[in-house]
């Protein structure tokens, strides 16, 4: 990487991450974006992690694990960052294409636009309920500038002149990346997100980890919005709508009988933990249940990894050294 002041800066919040991020850092390298410095924040990895990361140039930072949240992770490794841009990337995603950092910080060409977040999919890990909110969230396009504050730092940019300005929130328990759109966005400025920044976002988690991630995310929404509330009848409603939808995704897919159970215990996970983190009494906004809890739509998505231009631009991680990566 180059030794001058870089202008990207990827900070990759890790711990125990071993099976995953050999594949990340390798697809850095890969990238036509040449001007990167890679920082890694590790907050107690006991298993090969920081050896893997060690065979790579980046610069490795350490948090206490008692002393971890989502936030302060990441402003340890904004705080050591000198790019203009700092990108945030879990460690269990992996870029799809070798533009994948010239595509996400491609919209900071708008100067009001102060955070950029891009595609994410799953990959045969990834439970068929999960792929259909990816699928939702991130949907196929090119880039547009939004109307609202939702963004995820799994794969996300900011200015790091903004950051210095404003840090993440260390005390939330997570989605500290919306509190901190939301907190520009009442600064005049805009989130943008990027449909060709594509990473692979692999969560291959066990039923009790997907009820903890729901319940400690609503647990921070509470926070972030206080006059927000998910009751029992938002439990039921969602529940129903999502099981519903995700079925009738699965039957046109083929792959019905495959993951119909699969998809009756994601939901229950999530909308359970959703529910057990909430405890306001205020009514949650149509346009945020829309977002975070509603079905996506029946619109049928091209292929990503279509066209020859993109194509020729995959990253063969298959040709990288797996034994990294996996």
């Amino acid at each position: 990487m180059n030794e001058a002041t870089p202008r990207v800066s990827v900070i990759i919040r890790c711990c125990n991450e071993e099976q995953h991020i050999g594949r990340l850092l390798s697809g850095i390298l890969e990238q036509t974006l040449r001007e990167v410095e890679i920082i890694v924040v590790d907050s107690g990895s006991t298993d090969a992690t920081l050896a893997i990361a060690s065979r790579y140039p980046v610069h490795i930072r350490h948090i206490a694990r008692e002393a971890f949240s989502f936030g302060r992770s990441l402003n340890v490794g904004c705080a050591a960052a000198r790019g203009e841009f700092l990108v945030m990337a879990s460690a269990h995603v992996y870029p799809i294409y070798r533009d994948w950092l010239e595509k996400l910080i491609a919209p900071f060409a708008h100067p009001e636009v102060a955070v950029v977040y891009g595609q994410q999919r799953g990959d045969e890990r990834t439970k068929y309920a999960e792929q259909q909110i990816f699928e939702k969230l991130y949907p196929v396009g090119g880039m547009q500038i939004t109307p609202g504050w939702f963004c995820n730092n799994a794969n996300a940019a900011v200015r790091r002149a903004l950051w210095t300005e404003l840090p993440y929130d260390e005390a939330l328990t997570g989605l500290e990346d919306l509190a901190w759109a939301k907190a520009i966005g009442q600064r005049g400025l805009r989130v943008a997100y990027q449909g060709e920044a594509g990473v692979i976002h692999v969560h291959d988690e066990h039923w009790r980890q997907v009820l903890n991630r729901y319940r400690r995310e609503a647990i921070a929404l509470k926070r972030i919005a206080p006059e927000e509330h998910f009751g029992l009848v938002d439990f039921f409603t969602c529940l129903a709508r999502n099981v519903v939808s995700d079925l009738r995704h699965a039957q046109r897919d083929a792959r019905l009988r495959e993951v119909w159970l699969s998809v009756l215990q994601f939901r229950f996970m999530q909308f359970w933990g959703t529910y057990r983190g909430f405890a306001s009494d205020a009514a949650i906004p149509d346009n945020l249940k829309q977002t975070f809890y509603y079905p996506k739509g029946w619109d049928h998505e091209a292929d990503i990894t279509s066209g020859e231009q993109r194509a020729a631009l995959r990253i063969p991680y298959a040709t990288l050294g797996e034994d990294d990566a996996d």
